[in-house]
């Protein structure tokens, strides 16, 4: 659960080859349904293409679970995969391409549209403006009032962020924290408080 690249904005390359335009569309999507809802969005968007040929990586780089492809009518394996192994080549996550093709009349051979579906999401991901997320985990702690500013400050202090903050006899805390700091959290409010607090780690 390492940091990883996602995409920071909608980002498109176009091309034409041997009279076919192709236009690369990449965009962040966190989760399958995110893909999909952008590869329909795409097709209303070029109702009169050819092919919408696409291929998502909708969760971690290394998240086998979120992967999908598909050739939309070219011959199988000519452009989905080809799009795929990019994505995946590139640690970059929550990303989802597009490619849609007007086509031109001329025939491209299967190792054409390789290199023709392949190779424009190669090049989009090139020139793709890039952020880095940072994967969290949830928790949730129980602390006395008194020991609320010292714990506020360890989790500013380990990057983390408090969601929400619940208020009876004592405090319920609910924060999140970067996968590599919990570790080091933990040890901290251990010692803060000889071992009486917990983590408490939320689904």
């Amino acid at each position: 659960m390492d940091a990883y690249d996602i995409p920071a904005e909608l980002f498109s390359y176009s091309e034409e080859i041997k009279k076919s335009r192709f236009i690369t569309l990449l965009a962040h999507t966190d989760g399958v349904e995110a893909a999909r809802a952008f590869v329909q969005q795409v097709k209303q968007q070029h109702p009169t293409a050819r092919h919408h040929c696409w291929a998502f990586v909708a969760g971690a780089p290394d998240d086998s679970q979120q992967l999908g492809f598909s050739d939309d009518g070219e011959p199988s394996g000519t452009a989905g995969k080809p799009m795929l192994a990019q994505l995946m080549g590139n640690n970059i996550g929550e990303v989802t391409a597009v490619v849609v093709r007007y086509y031109g009349g001329i025939m491209l051979g299967t190792g054409g549209l390789v290199k023709a579906y392949g190779g424009g999401v190669q090049q989009a991901l090139r020139l793709l403006p890039r952020t880095i997320k940072v994967p969290m985990l949830s928790f949730q702690l129980i602390c006395d009032y008194a020991q609320l500013s010292d714990i506020e400050r360890m989790v500013s202090r380990f990057d983390g962020q408090l969601l929400h903050s619940e208020f009876l006899h004592n405090i319920t805390l609910t924060l999140a924290l970067p996968h590599a700091q919990v570790a080091g959290f933990r040890q901290n409010l251990s010692d803060f408080s000889r071992g009486a607090l917990q983590l408490a780690p939320l689904k």
